[in-house]
């Protein structure tokens, strides 16, 4: 089964407490407070394993939740982080916000991906030592991990994508050109999910293709099984638009080439622009100099598409050798594969529960209260500026400063946020 579509929940591990205790030892007087510090919670890292090419690993488990860190100890002793857990996705796979669509991350590199943090731990009661406060009896929680539901979408990574109607011989074509090996068998939809093939040219050179399965009249709006598959086309660089030239289930290859090419552009514009190379297949089955309809076609291609022709036979072998070279020497003028960029900003990626905001007014200052900000305040450095520049946006962003505002805040009053205090300025 091929699956290319997953929706998840992650969960990053919670920061452990601090400790609250005292240091005992028996002739050592005033020992003071030793409590150690929380573990961090473990993270939700993403990571690209190689041999796979679908989500199908999603189907059953769709919620991943890391390991809090464990609580201080005594004698100043660090609780024990939590372990990380690591999802290994198949190369080419968007991560998307599930509420926005927005993409956070493309996986199509060989780099790991932390999709949520893990809650930083508690400090101990030793940190709160003064020459005031001598017996500190309290300790700090240790912050809640990130958590989010994700959408996993796998858009494959190949420089040549293969399109054309079913039974076209697509998925021999790329067995001819490559190692790949796909089912191939007489009749429409024998492939159900896109195959990948690797095409070598010798000294090293070479390029990906893609069979691209199940397009057929009204696959943009989800017949076949096109709709499905669409999406893998996105990065693909040139596309080898294949036809059957023989006829011989009565298809008219002009006719097919304008029902795909417009099920492109219903999809996306972008795709009906992207450069082809139409593939004229089973080449063997027919006298191309002596049909009229093969004249008409080779006029119609050259003259009203404007791209070049090929003619092969993926049975014989006839024609494979320069669809390879011409497919090369096209693919050098073109652009590398795409890659995405993030689409949600780091302000939006913080969790918020808007109901979690909680203001209240004493003695003229306004204290903001709230989960998501308790835990937002964990990640920040008041010392370093901009990271505070963050947090405020953050406000900015979620919020928090339009709460302010309805509860009739002034410009000068005093907002405290978790004993972190500023004037508000309007």
């Amino acid at each position: 089964m091929f699956i290319d579509y997953v929706k998840i929940y992650i969960k990053a591990g919670d920061g452990g407490k601090g400790a609250i205790s005292f240091h005992r030892e028996k002739f050592v007087s005033a020992g003071g407070p030793d409590g150690g510090d929380g573990g961090r919670g473990g993270n939700i890292v993403f990571q690209v394993d190689e041999g796979t090419n679908t989500l199908l690993a999603f189907r059953h488990h769709r919620k991943f939740v890391a390991e809090n860190g464990e609580a201080g100890k005594t004698g100043k002793k660090h609780g024990k982080n939590g372990d990380d857990v690591v999802i290994t996705v198949p190369k080419g796979t968007l991560l998307r916000d599930a509420e926005s669509g927005k993409i956070i991350f493309d996986m199509s590199k060989d780099e790991t991906f932390i999709a949520a943090h893990g809650g930083r731990g508690g400090w101990g009661n030793r940190h709160f030592a003064t020459p005031t406060r001598q017996i500190p009896r309290f300790a700090k929680n240790g912050t809640q991990g990130e958590e989010r539901e994700l959408v996993l979408e796998l858009k494959m990574l190949a420089d040549v994508g293969l399109i054309g109607f079913p039974s076209v011989g697509k998925s021999s074509l790329l067995a001819a050109i490559s190692a790949a090996r796909p089912k191939i068998a007489a009749y429409h939809f024998t492939t159900l999910s896109p195959n990948l093939g690797v095409v070598s040219l010798g000294e090293g050179k070479g390029f990906v293709a893609a069979d691209i399965p199940g397009l057929i009249e009204g696959a943009a709006e989800g017949l076949g099984l096109g709709h499905s598959f669409l999406r893998h086309i996105d990065r693909c660089r040139l596309l080898l638009h294949v036809v059957d030239i023989s006829v011989e289930e009565g298809r008219n290859p002009i006719e097919d080439i304008e029902k795909i090419n417009s099920e492109l552009k219903l999809y996306q514009e972008a795709l009906a622009e992207r450069p082809q190379i139409i593939v004229a297949n089973k080449c063997d089955m027919v006298l191309l100099e002596e049909e009229e309809y093969v004249k008409t076609f080779e006029d119609y291609v050259k003259n009203t598409l404007h791209l070049p022709l090929v003619y092969v036979s993926a049975a014989t072998g006839e024609g494979i050798e320069e669809l390879k070279r011409l497919t090369a020497e096209t693919l050098k003028d073109l652009p590398p594969v795409l890659v995405y960029e993030a689409e949600l900003s780091p302000e939006e990626s913080v969790s918020v529960n808007p109901a979690e905001t909680v203001i209240t007014k004493k003695d003229g200052v306004y204290f903001v209260e709230g989960d998501w900000i308790y835990n937002l305040m964990g990640q920040i450095n008041f010392d370093d500026y901009e990271s505070l520049n963050f947090f405020q946006r953050v406000l900015q962003k979620r919020g928090v400063f339009e709460l302010l505002r309805q509860e009739g805040i002034e410009e000068g009053e005093t907002v405290n946020i978790y004993d972190f205090e500023f004037e508000f300025v309007n």
